[in-house]
């Protein structure tokens, strides 16, 4: 009724009358894919992700590269614990510029590579921790399949602007099974047009495509294009640990990263690890939150980056965190968003 009935033949007439692209026949041929995660695992926890044409595979990058420092160590939210954790986000999204587009443009060799150990091995040699770099390029694929032309590296498509209404829940029962679910049209009332008189306001999720040649996610027919909306879980022996997400475009794998470390690497509870001050970097800089110490700051600015300040732009979480010896659920949501802890 929606994709090929009186509601989508009426969308496809308000946007012809716009000049837009898409048909009756386009959404009559849409469907929706049942589709397996991407993982990894951290520090003896599989953390899962949705695949592309989602950005979940560059939170795992960031945490293979991070694995192989001892965080604790370098002190929560220190100048040096917070430049590799930037640093580690730089090369990733080098990579996410390059190749994270449609599913079917993506070669198996690229997924391959952006999970690979040795891979984040390769790239965390990249990195000084005394000075941050002028720039990093994306991986090299080296695999057959591979494309053939190379493609640039773009790193925050929206430079930090977030408008949009995210919403992110996670719900668990006492039987083990746990959903973890984002939705966003993505801009603040997506396109802002609401489809002829359905009532139905459109997405503007497009806006994530390329326009350059020989880019995999540059727009075409019957294409998606790279999206951010990447909701998480953590399995700990095979069963649910953690289900969580965080909100906000770009800030979305950071602030995974973010959350996973604080819970992991320094025990924080679930609330208390979505409630910790947090970092973004984007385009201007490396925006930081209040919280975050003068030390931290001028030992950030030490290194060669640069401290901006931006308010609003730092995500909100939600997770649900399984006690693996009681089962207890224990549930924590963001003061940065609007949104509640409950369970009954």
């Amino acid at each position: 009724g929606f994709y090929k009935g009186s509601i989508g033949r009426a969308i496809a007439a308000d946007l012809a009358k716009r000049g837009g692209f898409v048909t009756a026949e386009d959404l009559a041929a849409h469907t929706s894919d049942w589709v397996a995660p991407v993982s990894t695992s951290y520090r003896g926890y599989d953390v899962f992700e949705i695949p592309p044409n989602t950005q979940g595979i560059i939170a795992l990058e960031m945490l293979n590269i991070l694995e192989g420092y001892d965080l604790k160590a370098l002190g929560h939210n220190s100048a040096a614990y917070l430049h590799l954790l930037v640093e580690a986000k730089r090369i990733a999204f080098a990579d996410r510029g390059a190749y994270l587009a449609d599913p079917a443009a993506v070669p198996d060799a690229v997924l391959r590579m952006l999970l690979s150990k040795d891979y984040a091995a390769t790239r965390r040699r990249e990195i000084d921790p005394a000075r941050a770099a002028a720039d990093y390029s994306p991986g090299v694929i080296a695999a057959k399949g591979a494309a053939d032309t190379a493609v640039p590296s773009y790193d925050n498509f929206r430079d930090g602007r977030d408008r949009g209404d995210t919403i992110y829940l996670t719900a668990a029962d006492d039987k083990g099974n746990t959903i973890s679910l984002i939705q966003s049209l993505y801009e603040s009332f997506g396109a802002g047009i609401v489809a002829g008189d359905t009532g139905i306001v459109l997405h503007d999720r497009g806006a994530g495509f390329r326009l350059e040649a020989g880019h995999p996610d540059r727009v075409a027919p019957g294409k998606r294009p790279m999206h951010t909306l990447v909701p998480a879980m953590v399995m700990k022996n095979g069963r649910p640990w953690l289900s969580f997400g965080v909100m906000g475009g770009d800030m979305q794998p950071q602030g995974h990263v973010q959350v996973l470390a604080n819970i992991i690497d320094f025990g924080m509870n679930v609330q208390e690890a979505g409630e910790a001050p947090r970092f973004r970097h984007m385009a201007g800089g490396v925006a930081l939150e209040s919280a975050i110490s003068r030390e931290a700051r001028e030992g950030l600015t030490a290194r060669g980056h640069r401290v901006i300040e931006r308010k609003g732009a730092f995500g909100g979480f939600q997770g649900i965190l399984i006690d693996p010896g009681t089962g207890v659920l224990m549930a924590g949501s963001d003061p940065r968003k609007d949104g509640l802890a409950i369970g009954r």
